[in-house]
This record gives structure tokens, C-alpha cells and sequence, in this order.
């Protein structure tokens, strides 16, 4: 039973994300690293630097899948006009995002450009609004995939007759994201932030199905709250809270990362953080800050039910971020928004 069970899942998983777009967003679990991709907002949102550039791969179910889900992605920020704007600035940024998932070889490809306005508002807060438009395409492997009617009471046969057609192998469409931040710094040892996006503002058609009339994609909410706080002159940690919802799922995720310094300046690092993503896994994170460049690993160590199959080992996830200042002196504004060390 235990390994029928096991087959049945992994059928699931190859096809879910044909019929049921609507809960296969991508996601990381250092979301805070992949700021772009949680609220457009972020674009040029950078408290403790003027640019900065981030790549992240994870590797899930690699234990349990012949083809594991691998996703992948890198972007880059910058502050633009801070010398034409006297209390402002633009930002403009990219993402390239690339999934590959399951045996059915479901391939997502998202290519964003984003743009934000931030606006100072007094002397220790900052209000900002951004958007994002992205081509997104998604291509799928037919001849990798078998469907329900292909189950011959073992196993799945590809060879046998099936029902499902699909219209094409590949759909292609263009998306639209929105989002408001606001920080808040009244000391040089306190920072907070939280913002707020909405995905899919044009519900975009999504469906390799030629039936399928209700494959518009739902708009996804996200939400984050997170705090920069300098304990001493060797520790700041960073607590932090995700929730995002799109149609009948959604994702809670809440921890938090400190840093400690290795050297007077700050230029070493060592970094270790611990999150929990309710009703899934807990995500211990391990990293290392040489210069302006931060290293991170984190690992999802699976807590449901699914644990009885991956035996607790769901994804392993890899971060570097490098961050900048176009000039040692940034005009009329503090070099840094955030503290530092």
C-alpha cells in the first residue's frame, strides 16, 4: 500500500501543475533573497546599499523523484535619479526565473522588468509603489507523462490508450504584478519594513487543455513584515514573516536570521537563521558574508505527512546576493537606511 501510495504521488505531482495552475506559483523559501519576486515594490528598495545582484537555486524532492523540481533565478537592482530626485528615487530591475518540474519535464521560464518610485517621507520612514510585467511561458513533455486511465491496477502505462488530449506543449503569456512598501528607521538601530503585492493583476489564460474555459490564473496576495535590529556592536538580527494566498492555497512562513561579526568593520560574517513554514517544514538557514557578498543555505526539513515518504528531506536551497554603493558619499541622504555593523 505504502508503495502505491508512493506511485500515486508522484503521478500527482507531474500533472498538478496542467489542471491546477492557479496553486503552482514558484516560490523560495529565502524569499527575503528574492525580493523582486515577492513584491515589485522592491525594485530599488535596498536599505543598505545603492545596487545589488542575487542569484538562488533550489533542489526539491530529489529523494523521492527521478526528475527532481529544480528552480532557479537571478536579478538585479539599482537606485536610479537619487542626484535628480531631492528626497526620492527611481528603481529598475530584472528577473530571469526557470522551473523545471517533475518527470513530466514541466518547464516554467519568467522573464521580468520592474520598476518602483520611492519617496521619503520625512526623516525616518519611506513609502514606495511598483509594478512588474513578465513573459512567462510554460512547456510540458507529453510523451513523459502518463494520466489516471493509463493505470493498469499496478502501475502507470504509458502505452496504453488515454482520454486526455492536450491542445499544445507550450502556452505563452504576458503578466502583471503591483505592490506598496513602507520602511520605518527612527534610530540607526532600528529598521522595519513590511509590504504588500498582488500577482496576476490581468489574470492571464493559463492551460495546455483545449476545454479547459476556467484556466485564467487567480490573483495571488502577498504580504511580509520584517525588522533589522543592531543588539550590539557583533550581533543584528533580522526576524521576518511571509504569507502569500492564491485561490485555495496559501503559505505561512515566519523566522528569523542573525548576523555576527567576525570583524570590526563587518566585512566577515557568519550568518544562521531558523523559519517555519506552517504545516510543511522547518528551514534552517547557515550562511557567510565576505566583503559586500553574502552566502546562504537553507534546508526545508519536511514536517507533514509527506515525511513518511521523503523521510523529512524536501528541498535544499542555495543564495548569493552581492550588494553596492555607486559612490562612498550618496548626496543628502544617510549612506545606509538600515543598521550596520
Amino acid at each position: 500500500m505504502k508503495k502505491i501510495l508512493k506511485i500515486l504521488f508522484l503521478f500527482v505531482s507531474s500533472i498538478s501543475g496542467l489542471r491546477q495552475a492557479s496553486a503552482q506559483d514558484l516560490h523560495f523559501s529565502q524569499f527575503f533573497n528574492n525580493p523582486l519576486l515577492t513584491n515589485p515594490a522592491n525594485t530599488g528598495f535596498i536599505p543598505d546599499a545603492d545596487y545589488r545582484l542575487g542569484a538562488s537555486y533550489r533542489n526539491q524532492y530529489s529523494n523521492i523523484m527521478s526528475v527532481p523540481y529544480k528552480t532557479m533565478s537571478i536579478f538585479g537592482d539599482a537606485q536610479v535619479f537619487r542626484d535628480k530626485i531631492e528626497t526620492g528615487w527611481m528603481g529598475l530591475g530584472g528577473v530571469i526565473e526557470r522551473d523545471v518540474a517533475g518527470s513530466g519535464s514541466l518547464t516554467s521560464t519568467q522573464i521580468y522588468a520592474s520598476i518602483a518610485y520611492h519617496q521619503m517621507l520625512g526623516l525616518s520612514s519611506l513609502l514606495t509603489a511598483g509594478f512588474n510585467v513578465d513573459w512567462a511561458n510554460k512547456r510540458i513533455d507529453q510523451s513523459k507523462l502518463t494520466f489516471p486511465d493509463q493505470f493498469d491496477g499496478r502501475f502507470f502505462d504509458a502505452t496504453l490508450p488515454t482520454a486526455v488530449q492536450l491542445l499544445n506543449n507550450s502556452v505563452s503569456y504576458f503578466d502583471m504584478q503591483a505592490g506598496l512598501n513602507y520602511a520605518y528607521f527612527p534610530t540607526e538601530d532600528v529598521y522595519i519594513n513590511a509590504g504588500y503585492s498582488i500577482q496576476h493583476v490581468n489574470r492571464p489564460k493559463e492551460t495546455f487543455f483545449a476545454d479547459d474555459n476556467s484556466s485564467t490564473l487567480a490573483m495571488r496576495h502577498i504580504g511580509f513584515i520584517n525588522g533589522i535590529f543592531k543588539m550590539s556592536d557583533v550581533l543584528i538580527i533580522n526576524p521576518a514573516a511571509y504569507y502569500t494566498r492564491m485561490a485555495s492555497s496559501s503559505e505561512f512562513v515566519v523566522g528569523m536570521n542573525a548576523a555576527y561579526n567576525l570583524s570590526g568593520d563587518g566585512s566577515k560574517q557568519i550568518i544562521g537563521g531558523l523559519f517555519y513554514r506552517y504545516g510543511d517544514a522547518v528551514i534552517p538557514m547557515v550562511g557567510l558574508q565576505v566583503g559586500n557578498v553574502r552566502f546562504t543555505f537553507s534546508y526545508d526539513v519536511t514536517t507533514s505527512s509527506l515525511k513518511n515518504f521523503n523521510h523529512s528531506f524536501g528541498a535544499d536551497e542555495f543564495n548569493v546576493l552581492d550588494k553596492g554603493f555607486y559612490n562612498t558619499f550618496n548626496g543628502n541622504r544617510k549612506e545606509t537606511l538600515c543598521p550596520t555593523f
